[in-house]
């Protein structure tokens, strides 16, 4: 069973990503929906309560940084909270710093792609959402580094269940 609510890791990411890169935004409830089905895949895993609540404390830690770096502007909100959820997830752990390097990796590679098309390509296509990424003034759907690198840990969640 827990295999079953793991899955919800890696396709609650990849829903997260598919809407920033069209809309630029990450719904509140996709976010709440993948923190929350923590707790239930936590429980059929078999993770004490101590663990349940460092993974938990883990995120809170996570979302607090991140709101930092929202507040500066550094980041979108709907990137702070996915980045803290998909932490709750990982928890206080090796794969969390992997996550936080692949997360920064695949960013990288995103803008420099996104920098790249926007000098190559004019936003003429008629598709409403890729001409608006392609606007020198539009910020970088960052999403897609989060769920892509949160799709590269999955296997990592798989290996810590319990055999």
């Amino acid at each position: 069973m827990s295999v079953v609510l793991l899955s919800v890791f890696p396709i609650a990411l990849f829903a997260a990503a598919l809407s920033d890169l069209k809309s630029m935004t990450i719904p509140n409830w996709m976010v709440g929906f993948l923190a929350v089905c923590f707790l239930p895949f936590a429980l059929t895993a078999g993770l004490s309560p101590t663990a349940v609540g460092m993974h938990v404390l883990t995120g809170g830690a996570v979302l607090t940084v991140t709101f930092c770096c929202f507040a500066a502007g550094w980041m979108g909100g709907g990137d702070a909270k996915l980045i803290a959820a998909a932490a709750v997830w990982l928890g206080p752990t090796p794969a969390l710093l992997s996550f936080a390097i692949w997360t920064s990796l695949l960013g990288g590679v995103l803008t420099l792609a996104f920098l790249l098309a926007r000098a190559c390509l004019s936003p003429t296509t008629g598709l409403a959402s890729v001409d608006r990424l392609l606007h020198a003034d539009t910020g970088i759907p960052y999403g897609v580094a989060i769920g892509g690198a949160g799709l590269i840990m999955t296997p990592s969640l798989l290996a810590a269940l319990p055999v």
